[in-house]
């Protein structure tokens, strides 16, 4: 869950729904930043559901007793994540083989410097499965690999910057992890900086000082917000189901 505080309210969105986003400016790229068509539908594939791990999870979210707030996807305990984890990327590699060793690559790097068993069991079952996939594929080459991880990385950024910040944000209050700007892969070379400068310029618009797609984007967010009254008397759980979802509509330049 992605979880903002708003006015006596947490303004909640789901991973699944920010991972759809993530799909929708994919398929806005501009064909020259892409490489190798024939993984493209893999690739636009994991982008799009990237975060299928967290799309049962997130219809009831869980309570942070030590924050005092709905948990954050940063906060989750890894030991947890493993297991979303592993059925997100066993449902995507049901679809979708190639794709699935993109989801798991990217789950991989996150617990890959984490010590404690849970999280280096995942990472030796994530190597085992990509090897195994790969020994199964035509024409696979880690290369073009790299930038197809790459893309999901930016694109995973970049929608996070969208849900994670207040529309609108100044500068200097927006997200910590996005302040400087948007991270660029070092394999997405064709992008010809290591970060691309993002703002917003009001609260409906974000502008971009490197845009890879032909036309701006136009861009709707699914959330909830979540009055702090309604869960200190009834509980997250019913709080959040019986909030209502809301569209914000934003434009990408």
């Amino acid at each position: 869950m992605i979880v903002r505080e708003r006015q006596n309210k947490y303004v909640m969105i789901e991973q699944d729904h920010h991972a759809q986003i993530s799909g929708q400016l994919a398929a806005n790229l501009k064909d020259s930043f892409f490489i190798e068509e024939t993984w493209k539908q893999s690739v636009l594939y994991a982008i799009k559901n990237h975060d299928y791990a967290w799309k049962m999870l997130d219809k009831q979210p869980f309570w942070n007793d030590q924050k005092h707030e709905p948990y954050m996807f940063t906060d989750i305990p890894n030991s947890a994540k493993t297991v979303f984890y592993k059925h997100g990327i066993d449902e995507i590699e049901k679809h979708d083989p190639y794709a699935s060793m993109l989801c798991s690559e990217h789950y991989t790097r996150f617990l890959i410097d984490d010590p404690k068993e849970e999280s280096q069991s995942f990472v030796r079952h994530e190597r085992e499965r990509q090897q195994k996939l790969i020994q199964n594929m035509e024409s696979y080459d880690k290369d073009i690999f790299d930038v197809h991880y790459g893309l999901l990385q930016f694109f995973d950024s970049l929608s996070l910057y969208i849900c994670l910040n207040e529309p609108g944000a100044a500068k200097e209050n927006e997200h910590p992890f996005f302040i400087d700007g948007i991270p660029v892969p070092k394999p997405l070379t064709f992008f010809h900086t290591n970060k691309v400068g993002i703002y917003w310029k009001d609260t409906e618009t974000v502008e971009m000082d490197v845009f890879p797609f032909g036309s701006p984007i136009d861009i709707t967010i699914r959330q909830k917000a979540v009055p702090q009254k309604a869960i200190a008397e009834n509980g997250l759980i019913n709080s959040y189901e019986q909030a209502e979802y809301e569209t914000v509509s934003i434009q990408l330049l």
